[in-house]
């Protein structure tokens, strides 16, 4: 018979706990992921091929920034490419991995009061609602959707940091949120198309200008860098970024859709970061 001691049984327990802390990653991810449901899909697979519990962090894009920079994640999933560089640039990322895209659209009430369906650009469809004064929700939270947004307008001349306008309102809210509010003010707001399609509480509300390039919205996953923060669990960032650029993965999110409409299209780098 073999006989384990009490301390065997220790050391037994402390490397089953090890082992499980391994399996473990936090990766911070836009709310316009989370709300598109594509995660509730992504998260078993990737369970059942790698043994890996992801445990998302959903917050906008600026606070998913801070987050890595902080070390509070493994990994981001973010939709900003200027700040994207920046974060790389500065030496927190490792590199950025293009997985995924959609684009954004304007909606806004059925009766369209500004106009903005006759629009043949983003810059003049928001110029329209400016002239016609007509009420606009702003995300207000420094998310990836929060600063296009912002650009937008500043192509279409208004400054909104300096707006004091009573048409112009700030949710500072995730993307769901923001869209409740303006359906319940027959509001104008600007959406990632995933999260209108999942979004139920549409009321009179549709799209009601999509379209132009400059709308283009990717999706990137930035490993944090293990120089950084030397607690952060590179390897297994690196096996999650090989697994959502996989074949099978890339066809998971290209056969997502809703209502027959697909929300994301796949375009993951088989080269490598970028």
């Amino acid at each position: 018979m073999r006989y384990f001691s009490p301390l065997m049984g220790l050391i037994f327990s402390l490397a089953f706990s090890t082992a499980s802390l391994a399996d473990d990653i936090k990766v911070a991810v836009t709310t316009s992921f989370h709300n598109s449901g594509l995660s509730d899909i992504l998260l078993p697979e990737i369970k059942k091929d790698l043994g890996l519990d992801v445990h998302l962090l959903v917050v906008g894009t600026g606070q998913a920034l801070k987050l890595g920079r902080a070390g509070d994640v493994d990994a981001i999933l973010v939709h900003s490419r200027n700040a994207e560089d920046t974060f790389v640039a500065e030496g927190y990322g490792t590199h950025r991995r293009e997985i995924m895209y959609n684009d954004f659209v304007i909606i806004g009430p059925g009766s369209d009061p500004a106009g903005i369906s006759t629009a043949e650009k983003a810059n003049e469809a928001l110029a329209k609602i400016a002239d016609a004064e007509a009420i606009f929700v702003s995300r207000g939270d420094d998310s990836g959707t929060h600063r296009k947004e912002t650009a937008l307008w500043q192509t279409a001349g208004q400054n909104p940091e300096g707006f004091d306008v009573s048409w112009y309102r700030e949710a500072g809210a995730g993307m769901g949120a923001t869209l409740n509010t303006a359906v319940g003010m027959d509001a104008y707001v600007i959406s990632d198309r995933a999260s209108w399609l999942k979004f139920k509480n549409k009321g009179d509300s549709k799209i009601l200008f999509s379209g132009d390039p400059v709308l283009f919205n990717q999706y990137a996953y930035l490993p944090i860098s293990k120089e950084k923060h030397a607690h952060t669990k590179d390897e297994l960032a690196l096996q999650l970024e090989e697994w959502l650029v996989s074949k099978k993965a890339q066809d998971i999110i290209g056969s997502y859709t809703i209502g027959g409409e697909t929300l994301f299209t796949p375009n993951a780098n088989a080269s490598g970061g970028t």
